[in-house]
């Protein structure tokens, strides 16, 4: 059993994690999302109904970013789907998992449906930097060469690679202590929050129990990202969102910021043209090797363009924006 780290040595930790991130490549475990299991003959029409993302259009070699909404458009979960021989599986939060099954279960009818948490037969880690290919490859040679495809390899499991060149691996639980031995052998391990701090610099959200039924697809940039289909049929919260989408321009945006003191998910922002009405709110928030903690933050963009933006109260820190790897309208 190893001793816990004192705080210099923690931060020095941290600091070395955030350094192989960003050059050499880190090794991470990612247990901070659950699976769910999507299985039988009527899988894919079912799921069609349900979810923001064209669901028919997800093969055995391609993945998807999607939405599970309220009937009001609001997010009860966000995820990463793709389909495996076994039906379609699901990550998204570990800590609203339960509720999400139960809730999405209740639509299932007289469908041949069968929803499960798949979390203790799939293990996700996640692997990135210049190495990750080769050092994979033994494990899955039919490789993933493209954004947003996916292969599997029988017996072991399905390697992911998203669209800005990370790999996301659904291990069998049989095969990954071997496979995951292999890779920590090659890669530096990290932790869950150096791979949470790359989503949000990526300006990829996570809904978790703090911002559950809060959010729209469109106030965190779904539909930027390929997560919602509008050409699709109907599913819980379509009308709210194609609504929203026809206006134009959304009135509320996620961006990418920095802030000089800690932030949590789900913590209210304030502006100054808003006064004392909450103007936003965080939707994930990690610490940040240049200090202070990056964030993606939902806010009114007429504040983002002619505000000050700040944390918690009008007196409190200001965000300092930055640029998103894609273009926000």
């Amino acid at each position: 059993m190893s001793l816990p780290l004192h705080d210099t040595e923690a931060e020095g930790a941290s600091n070395r994690e955030f350094v192989a991130a960003r050059v050499d490549g880190i090794f991470v475990l990612l247990d901070h999302l659950g699976v769910l299991q999507f299985s039988g003959e009527d899988a894919e029409t079912f799921l069609q109904g349900q979810l923001s993302c064209d669901v028919a259009g997800v093969s055995l070699r391609s993945s998807a970013y999607g939405a599970y909404c309220s009937p009001k458009g609001r997010m009860l979960a966000n995820f990463l789907l793709w389909r495996g021989e076994a039906g379609f599986f699901m990550a998204l939060s570990r800590d609203i998992l339960p509720v999400v099954q139960k809730h999405i279960s209740k639509f299932v009818l007289r469908s041949k449906v069968k929803v499960s948490d798949a979390s203790d037969g799939v293990v996700l880690a996640g692997v990135s930097g210049p190495h990750a290919d080769r050092i994979l490859q033994s494990a899955f040679p039919d490789f993933p060469a493209k954004p947003d495809e996916v292969r599997h390899a029988p017996g072991t499991g399905t390697v992911l690679r998203l669209r800005d060149g990370r790999l996301v691996l659904a291990l069998a639980a049989s095969a990954a202590p071997a496979l995951l031995r292999q890779i920590e052998g090659s890669i530096k391990r990290a932790n869950a929050g150096i791979w949470r701090w790359l989503e949000i610099r990526q300006g990829l959200p996570l809904v978790t129990a703090s911002t559950q039924d809060q959010l729209i697809p469109q106030m965190v940039n779904l539909e930027l990202i390929g997560g919602v289909s509008f050409d699709k049929g109907c599913y819980p919260g379509q009308e709210v969102v194609a609504r929203t989408q026809h206006r134009g321009k959304v009135k509320r945006r996620m961006f990418l910021a920095n802030v000089a003191a800690p932030a949590a998910a789900g913590d209210a922002l304030y502006s100054d043209d808003f006064g004392d009405q909450a103007s936003g709110m965080v939707v994930n928030s990690e610490a940040s090797p240049d200090g202070g903690h990056d964030l993606l933050a939902v806010v009114q963009t007429a504040s983002r363009e002619g505000s000050t933006v700040h944390l918690k109260s009008l007196g409190g820190p200001a965000l300092r924006f930055l640029a998103l790897p894609y273009a926000v309208a």
